[in-house]
């Protein structure tokens, strides 16, 4: 012992074996341990065993509770730097079979030892019985999960007693399990604190843990936060990783601790650091929202990957969405779509519904239409009514699928019974089209009336259609402009632009031009071509507006870039004219010809006059005619007229 407690592990090893070899069994359980440690020798768990085995034979206690432990949890051989199995492997390939022989040699007992319960519950009782009382623990552990025995919650029970005696602190905590579960006793939180505080006074650090909890939330106990926060620290300074995270979020809040914003960092940081999956889901958050500093969304997308690839579901969804959006990561919708998935398959059904997007458009994933209702549905189960949305719609237009109005109008159903608004428009947008009848009406009334009444401005506006009288039905002009007016307010672009047209009636009893001014101007900033192709209207004849002919080309030409064809002529004719902007043959020969590739007949008409004049464009006498023939066919008088002209001219010369 005094040349083991020098570090002179050869000289142990030389006088523990004289020892042995006179039968002294506590020297073959100190060769044993030296295997073990690998101090002195080569590091061989198989080695101990035959060590042990021999002092546990001669009833040594120590070496019995050991050979215990091994054949309850078993040896495996490992690959790395200097371990044996690294060793074997690369003799084997060098030395062929020759190796075998020098294997033995250096290794007698073997490279592994396999898992014996039987053998471990053996030794450990006979530990046990001995007295020693890290042996009655453990062998408490085994009656309690019936490992190498039958379950006996009442022995263990008796062994943990035994070892709480000789004050064991794991045999201490032990106890506390037993009546915090009720393992085998009625559950008695009071009992439980009272072996919890026995071990975490020994510095048991589970048990610090435990008692903690109870303590912060008043489990058998007084709510005491200053007490949990204590016994936290306490277990957090051995490291302990739950410790760490719950000591952080106390300093995180100030609750029963001092507010400390670094040192909840640091304790969250140092728990993460152990792979402590809660831990490092907090860590992220605290980046994300900035508690008490800016949002660092950078280091946040770290932790929650590190979350996620733990198996964090909801860090997967996160990833997923900060891949998509490129938050605190470059933008990567392939990425996007693996997290999404993998959220997803572990039960995420918002991740699921975004994944069914990604595959019905292909985004990041092959587009699969199939695999897309796959996980529609399976967002369906989660509660997500838009995936039962996008399932009636899906089968409603035959998108990838072949259309089944049955299934659609179920999936519709369901999702407007969930009170969704788009899924009530949706629906009795489906009705509308299925069936016109006059009993469907009053239904599919009743469904955008439902919407609208929550602010829905689409149904709102459809509301307003179905008023008009336009799927059957007394036509109501005053709920129309009432529903149109609700929309358009809550700036729905169609519906400014469709009561705007009702203001614009000079023939109907709402006229009134400024009003329909003041809802096209909307309108047509917020992009509706045409509205912009009326307003220039009312720009070029001061209706509703004072008269503005720049205005109005302004307009003309919004619409037209558009593809408004009107607009596209019109414009044309202006830029010709050099109304209200400056006059410009050759632009305005291009707005015709890209109204008259739309089919408008006077555009062609008028492009076939600036070929036949060369104006704005090269003089062109076949061509003219082409846009000529184009006209007639759509019985455009004078085409033909220019037509019949051309021929005359083309006969007499």
């Amino acid at each position: 012992m005094a040349a083991y407690e020098r570090g002179q592990y050869l000289e142990a090893i030389r006088c523990w074996k004289l020892a042995s070899e006179a039968g002294k069994a506590e020297a073959g359980y100190r060769i044993g341990m030296l295997y073990v440690r690998g101090e002195g020798v080569v590091r061989s768990v198989p080695d101990a065993v035959a060590w042990y085995e021999w002092a546990a034979q001669l009833g040594n206690v120590d070496a019995q509770f050991q050979l215990g432990l091994i054949f309850l949890q078993g040896d495996k051989p490992v690959l790395g730097p200097y371990r044996n199995e690294t060793w074997r492997r690369s003799s084997a390939g060098r030395l062929g079979d020759k190796a075998s022989d020098i294997h033995h040699l250096v290794f007698p007992h073997g490279m592994s030892v396999e898992r014996d319960v039987a053998a471990a519950f053996g030794w450990i009782s006979a530990a046990a019985e001995s007295g020693k009382a890290e042996a009655q623990t453990v062998l408490g552990n085994m009656y309690c999960e019936g490992l190498g025995c039958e379950k006996d919650l009442s022995a263990a029970l008796g062994w943990y007693l035994a070892a709480a005696e000789q004050n064991c602190a794991a045999a201490e905590f032990a106890l506390g399990d037993v009546y915090y579960q009720g393992k085998g006793v009625p559950v008695d939180f009071e009992q439980a604190a009272i072996w919890y505080r026995k071990a975490a006074e020994q510095d048991h650090v589970r048990a610090q843990v435990a008692l903690a909890f109870m303590n912060l939330k008043g489990t058998g106990l007084p709510e005491a936060p200053a007490e949990a926060a204590r016994l936290f620290h306490n277990a957090a300074n051995h490291d302990d990783p739950i410790a760490l995270y719950n000591i952080g979020l106390l300093r995180l809040k100030g609750h029963g601790v001092a507010k400390d914003i670094d040192r909840a960092e640091t304790a969250l940081r140092k728990a993460a650091r152990k792979d402590y999956v809660p831990a490092i889901q907090a860590l992220a958050d605290f980046y994300s929202h900035g508690a008490g500093a800016e949002p660092d969304l950078r280091e946040a997308a770290v932790w929650y990957e590190k979350a996620a690839e733990r198996g964090d579901v909801q860090a997967q969804f996160f990833m997923g969405r900060f891949y998509a959006t490129g938050t605190g990561v470059g933008p990567n919708i392939r990425q996007a779509a693996k997290w999404f998935e993998r959220a997803a398959g572990n039960g995420h059904a918002t991740a699921a519904f975004n994944i069914a997007i990604f595959y019905l458009n292909g985004s990041g994933v092959e587009r699969n239409v199939k695999v897309a209702i796959e996980w529609f549905e399976r967002a369906s189960e989660g509660g997500i009514r838009a995936a039962q949305l996008q399932l009636g719609k899906l089968y409603s237009a035959g998108n990838g699928v072949p259309r089944d109005h049955r299934r659609a109008g179920e999936w519709l159903s369901k999702a407007a019974t969930g009170g969704d608004a788009d899924a009530k428009l949706a629906y009795a947008l489906f009705l509308l089209h299925q069936d016109g009848s006059i009993e469907r009406v009053d239904q599919i009334r009743s469904l955008l009336s439902e919407a609208a009444e929550t602010g829905h401005a689409p149904a709102a506006y459809q509301l307003g259609v179905l008023e008009m009288g336009r799927f059957g039905g007394a036509a109501n002009a005053e709920a129309a402009v009432s529903w149109f007016s609700r929309a358009a307010g809550a700036g729905h672009v169609e519906a400014q632009y469709t009561l705007a047209l009702l203001y614009l009636d000079s023939d109907g009893t709402m006229s009134d031009p400024k009003a329909a001014a003041s809802l096209m101007i909307k309108a047509a900033h917020a992009g509706h071509s045409g509205a912009q192709f009326h307003l220039a209207v009312m720009y070029c004849t001061g209706t509703g507006v004072a008269q503005d002919v720049a205005q109005g080309a302004s307009w003309y030409e919004a619409a037209a870039r558009q593809g408004h064809k009107v607009a596209q002529f019109n414009f044309a004719v202006m830029l010709g004219k050099g109304q209200g902007c400056e006059a410009d043959p050759e632009k305005a020969a291009e707005w015709f010809e890209k109204a008259a590739e739309q089919d408008m007949a006077e555009a062609q008409v008028a492009l076939g006059d600036a070929l036949m004049s060369g104006s704005g464009v090269a003089q062109d006498q076949s061509a003219a005619a082409h846009w000529y023939q184009q006209a007639a066919r759509q019985n455009h008088e004078g085409a033909s007229h220019r037509l019949a002209a051309i021929g005359v001219a083309l006969v007499d010369g």
